[in-house]
């Protein structure tokens, strides 16, 4: 039976963390889906909050150590992506944005994303499609149909009873599950090979660096 990889990229800044209990909501649920259907499954966790100084030095030398080095590989070799964010200012986080940025721009191409925000209200619940979406899109990702928007209220008694979480969870899941079947299963990165790593926006430093303490 062949395994497939979901790499989640968590962005919350506290611990614990709303965004951290939505993205393990979804990876829960995609598990559960690709199990049903007799698909092994493997998770990733991403927490950026525990790489936020290795991406800054990223950005300002080109160079990255180890634990970021792998956390780009789990990405970049993943079946597909659940990424999930605060929306601090009606946007995605400077630090999810950063996280993005030191990818290889074609990395995430045809890659199935599932994409989770958290608010302290559903004010902010439109990002997903006017910022978070648009970034995937332009990235050659391929978003599916739902993104999971929970506010403040999603988590306590007075949940929407019209549209629970929970129910958006298990269609967004359903979605990204019936995605990755539709592919055939990735392959590991190669860390040797430069074409992982280089390309345009990326520096030969880069590549180095990951290198660096195999």
């Amino acid at each position: 039976m062949t395994e497939r990889r979901i790499a989640v990229v968590s962005a919350g800044l506290s611990n614990p963390s709303s965004t951290r209990m939505l993205a393990d909501r979804l990876a829960a649920e995609t598990a559960k889906a690709l199990m049903q259907r007799e698909v092994q499954v493997k998770v990733d966790m991403i927490e950026l909050r525990d790489l936020a100084h290795d991406i800054t030095n990223n950005l300002l030398t080109g160079f990255a150590p180890p634990a970021l080095e792998e956390a780009i590989n789990r990405v970049v070799s993943a079946d597909a992506v659940i990424a999930v964010t605060p929306i601090f200012s009606t946007s995605y986080s400077g630090l999810f944005k950063s996280f993005i940025d030191v990818l290889d721009p074609d990395a995430l191409t045809g890659k199935p994303v599932l994409i989770g925000a958290n608010a302290g209200t559903a004010r902010h619940s439109l990002a997903i499609d006017y910022a978070i979406r648009p970034l995937f899109t332009y990235l050659h990702a391929e978003p599916v149909s739902t993104g999971v928007f929970a506010a403040s209220s999603d988590w306590g008694a007075s949940a929407d009873d019209v549209a629970p979480l929970s129910a958006r969870v298990e269609r967004g899941a359903r979605e990204l599950a019936e995605a990755i079947l539709r592919r055939e299963p990735a392959k590991d990165a190669d860390p040797y090979d430069p074409a992982t790593y280089l390309g345009e926006g990326r520096s030969f430093g880069h590549l180095l660096g990951g290198l660096a303490g195999e």
